[in-house]
This record gives structure tokens, sequence and C-alpha cells, in this order.
């Protein structure tokens, strides 16, 4: 069964009489909002809902153990949720045995990134009456805005265009960073309704554009000189932590979906080149090179680090700016070591 990912926001319901979900496609916000309703849906009957998550290469290296997690019951929680990272076609057998005999208390959900329509998997999921599959496409800015205007209705906010142009603007197409200065927003907003465009741009630290994808860019590949360049430019400014550790995470989950594929090609430039949708020409050198440097279990290792980073940020403000630059610093330290 095949339902657009806007039809489940508007109506998640549609979710109900399903128990086995495939999201494939580029946009990991969606992907994470859907994530959500499921959870939402399921504590209804079980507020201690279990989840638990693997890795394709994860499942193959101890297939029995996946097996374990999906049959074997929990102390603590009636109903379970199975997530896979990065599933791809390889993993249609497995798949295949849960749809079979699944339990009725578990939930699988699993991530994919872009699939044609001759994936076995896609295939799976949307001929089969008691799967669904989700395409997840890329937000465009009417998406966005639509988000946007969504969360000002329902908080009574007035923003001018420009203000919402920049706040979509500033996002980097990922509704996860437009939601995040949307919760600052709302906060300042308490007692006081309309916005002024400067406002909007203290809120969301706006200084203009500060070389974000160039900073992380020069980091992951252990440059260590142009870092400390870009580093020393931005440090003195209001530098937005959230927003910078969320476009890091967006880089080292599509070098890890990257790494996966790589076994599947007989070098780096095969797989650059072989791409869908295909990589801008001015990219794929500096994606090459991080590809070289970096093993699958050190950027498994990084996201680690990202979300624990953002925790600490959040709860030591005082100190948020130390944290923040310290695990930039130890992460262009060790691109430098492995290169």
């Amino acid at each position: 069964m095949i339902l657009k990912s806007y039809e489940v926001q508007r109506n998640p319901k549609l979710l109900i009489k399903y128990n086995s979900f495939l999201f494939y496609g580029e946009n990991n916000g969606v992907k994470k909002d859907i994530k959500e309703i499921i959870k939402k849906e399921l504590k209804k009957k079980d507020n201690n809902l279990e989840v638990q998550s693997f890795y394709e290469n994860e499942i193959f290296d101890a297939e029995e153990n996946f097996y374990d997690s999906i049959y074997s019951g929990s102390l603590f929680s009636d109903e379970k949720i199975i997530i896979i990272n990065y599933g791809t076609d390889k993993l249609i057998k497995q798949i295949e045995n849960f749809l079979e005999k699944y339990p009725g208390n578990v939930t699988l959900i699993i991530y994919a990134d872009t699939l044609d329509k001759r994936s076995k998997l896609r295939n799976l999921f949307e001929k089969n009456s008691t799967t669904l599959c989700i395409p997840c496409y890329p937000d465009t800015d009417k998406d966005l805005e639509f988000i946007t205007s969504n969360e000002l209705r329902k908080n009574n906010i007035v923003l001018s265009r420009e203000s919402i142009n920049l706040l979509i603007e500033k996002s980097n197409s990922d509704r996860a960073n437009l939601k995040n200065e949307m919760e600052k927003i709302k906060s300042f907003a308490l007692n006081k309704k309309s916005i002024s465009l400067e406002e909007i741009k203290s809120i969301i630290n706006f200084t203009g554009e500060y070389k974000s994808d160039s900073f992380i860019n020069e980091c992951l590949t252990g440059n260590i000189l142009q870092y400390k360049k870009i580093l020393s430019e931005i440090y003195s400014d209001t530098v937005n932590q959230i927003f910078l550790l969320r476009v890091l995470s967006n880089k080292i989950q599509k070098l890890l979906n990257l790494k996966i594929k790589q076994k599947d090609h007989d070098n780096i430039d095969s797989l650059i080149n072989n791409l869908k949708p295909p990589i801008f020409w001015k990219e794929k050198p500096i994606i090459k090179r991080q590809l070289q440097i970096w093993k699958l279990n050190h950027l498994k290792k990084i996201i680690e680090d990202i979300n624990n980073t953002e925790l600490l940020c959040k709860k030591n403000p005082q100190s948020s700016k130390i944290i923040f630059f310290n695990l930039f610093n130890e992460i262009c330290k060790k691109a430098n070591n492995y290169s």
C-alpha cells in the first residue's frame, strides 16, 4: 500500500491498521515526523513502548540477535518498535520472513534512501495490503512555508512575508532546522504576538552566511589550517550551535549511507559517479576525500557525539560554546590523523 507523506501527517489514523512501514527518499525530517506519529499512536496502547534500532549490516553480522529482538518478549512493555536504518534490497529475505509470521505487538519501520521502481523492497511494501510504503521526497519552499504558517497560526503569531522567507532560507531546506527556529520564536512570543524582522534576525542568530558548509567540510577532511581560519572568523560571532550540529548530522548521515553502498562498487569514483540524484561536480572531490578518511564505525560514533553535544549545550548554556567547538576540534584532529 502506498501513501503520500502529507496524507499521513494530515490524517494519522490512516496508520492504525498497519504494523510494517517503509520510508524511502531523502527527506529525513518527514521520516522523523511520521515516526513520532506512529510512536504517539502506539503509546495510546502502551506508554512504556520499547524501541530498538539496527543498521542493515548489524542484522547480517548477528541475524539471530535481530530475530530475538523481534520475537522475544519485553519485561517492561507490551508494544515494541523495531527500526532498521539504511535498508536495501539485501534485506528482502529477512523482511519476508517477518511479514510471514510477525507478532501482533511488533511494529517494523525501515528507513531507506532513494529506491527506484525495480527495488524488491519497495515493490514488496507497495503491493502488500498489510504494509505501508511512504515516499519521503525533499521539502519544497512551499512545504516549508506551509509548516511555518501552520505553526504561526496555531500560536497566534504574526510575521511579515520577509520574516517568513528568512526563516525558510535559514532552514537549509531542512524542516528539523525550521522547527528548531520556530520553537525559539514561540518562546519569545509568549507575551508578544507580532514580531519584527529585526527581532526575528536576533532570535535566530542571523549574522549573514558564515560558511557553515565550508567549516564542516574542512573539519571532516582534517584540513587544520583552513579549519582554523574559518573558526577564527566565526568564533567571535553569535553562532547558532543547534543549526550547525544539524547540518553536521545531515552530512554524516549522507556519508554513512555512501559507506554502506561503497561495498557494491569497485571503487569510490564508481560509487560517486553513479549516484542518483547526481552529486554537484564541485562537491565530488570533497566527498571522495571524506569517504577515504572515515570508516563506518567512526561515522556512527560521530552521530552519537553530536546527539550528546546537543544535549550538553542545552543543559549548560553558559559553557555551550566551548562544548560545541570542542566537538568540531576533536573531529578535525581525528580526520587529520586518519588521513
